[in-house]
């Protein structure tokens, strides 16, 4: 009788699995033919290589090799990682500060805060490039008019030194409340006893927020520094929409290696060997990441131990 109902139970469960991979099926169909299909055509492309004489030929990987040595990727690679350094640190404290102060309970209106500043979040990128390059313009902009107005000299927004910065800028206002909103939501999910037991013990505000709240939000800084790998490395619409207005000294067209890639692809033709580029990049990124990862790791078990 046992068996008969384990029978019965394990038909069930395979009859269950079935359907699983039938609602399944749409999506990995469409995960297939979006995602994988293109980036196996992509790296196909990278293995060629087109010649006024002779057409395409088979170069296998002497394309990324060709890529390994470029100084214009590699001055990107380094263009970009300098990027991170300066830009990400922060962003990511500005967002924790945000986070903390809304936490605790002390400001007015804390929702048309929070919700303030969300909003550049929800900007496109494009629009908030054209917004802030009309700030920076040194004729017109609201900014240069301000200074010059109280006397003070017009910083060069859009100088070879200035431009990164000014980058920067921008993208610290667009995702500052994006990460200020992951780790709002890690406090929230804090019991709230511990609170009441650090008050109980005599721990003021500050030394909560210093000794309890923030180790508690490593989770969240590992994975608002993941993202910001990511989102740094593929830096594109800013300097692209910023390009023009600061001219090919300050903006190159290798001035990030996305920049770059596309460059090849849609002005120079160069398809396979922007290819190699992006996948050279995607490996730079992998690269990037897994080191975030590991340091997270290692800090979490000296902090156990």
């Amino acid at each position: 009788m046992t068996g008969q109902v384990a029978g019965k139970q394990a038909r069930r469960l395979t009859r269950h699995g079935k359907w699983g991979y039938v609602f399944v099926a749409p999506f990995m169909i469409m995960f297939a033919a979006m995602v994988l299909g293109p980036l196996g055509y992509a790296f196909y492309l990278s293995l060629f290589s087109q010649h006024l004489i002779g057409g395409t030929v088979f170069v296998g990987m002497g394309n990324y090799v060709d890529a390994v040595t470029d100084p214009a990727f590699l001055s990107g690679v380094a263009r970009v990682a300098s990027f991170f350094l300066i830009q990400v640190p922060v962003m990511l404290a500005l967002a924790v500060v945000f986070a903390l102060l809304l936490d605790s309970g002390r400001l007015l209106a804390p929702k048309f805060l929070r919700l303030a500043l969300f909003v550049p979040y929800a900007v496109p990128s494009v629009v908030a490039a054209i917004m802030w390059g009309s700030l920076y313009s040194p004729r017109i902009g609201a900014l240069g008019q301000v200074l010059h107005g109280i006397g003070l000299p017009v910083p060069g927004f859009f100088t070879p030194s200035g431009i990164l910065p000014s980058i920067a800028n921008i993208v610290t206002w667009e995702f500052t409340g994006y990460n200020m909103i992951i780790f709002y939501a890690a406090l929230r999910a804090l019991p709230p006893e511990l609170y009441e037991a650090a008050a109980i013990d005599g721990a003021g505000p500050l030394v909560i927020a210093l000794r309890i709240k923030l180790p508690r939000l490593r989770p969240a800084l590992v994975l608002t520094l993941i993202f910001s790998v990511i989102g740094s490395f593929q830096l594109f619409n800013e300097p692209n929409v910023l390009a023009s207005a600061a001219g090919p000294a300050a903006i190159s067209s290798s001035w990030t290696p996305n920049l770059y890639a596309y460059t090849l692809a849609f002005s120079d033709n160069q398809v396979n060997y922007a290819a190699a580029i992006s996948f050279l990049l995607g490996f730079v990124i992998f690269m990037g990441t897994l080191i975030v990862m590991l340091v997270a790791s290692s800090m979490r078990r000296r902090a156990a131990a």
